[in-house]
């Protein structure tokens, strides 16, 4: 459930309020009765949690995924022998 945060137009009392999305919007205020304004949030960032979290850990995960895939997908070519024959040609400079 999200903490939303109000603020009256008449006597500029600003709060926060735990409620369901599914609650209709608070409209009165509790100090003078006059009326709210819900405030739009910055909303909660993201929570780590383990042991630890690092800017390489997901560095370059399509590509080294794409290479895994490319590799396996390429047939095995076999290591072709060029054989010429020279017969009576050397060069010698």
């Amino acid at each position: 459930m999200p903490t939303y945060e109000y603020k009256c137009l008449k006597c500029n009392h600003t709060f926060e309020y735990f409620q369901s999305m599914k609650d209709e919007p608070l409209k009165i205020c509790p100090v003078c009765n006059g009326e709210l304004k819900r405030l739009i949030g910055a909303g909660a960032g993201p929570i780590f949690k383990g042991s630890g979290f690092y800017q390489t850990d997901y560095k370059n995960s399509t590509s080294n995924s794409e290479k895994k895939s490319d590799e396996k997908s390429k047939p095995v070519e076999k290591n072709k022998v060029n054989k010429t024959e020279t017969k009576g040609t050397t060069d010698n400079k």
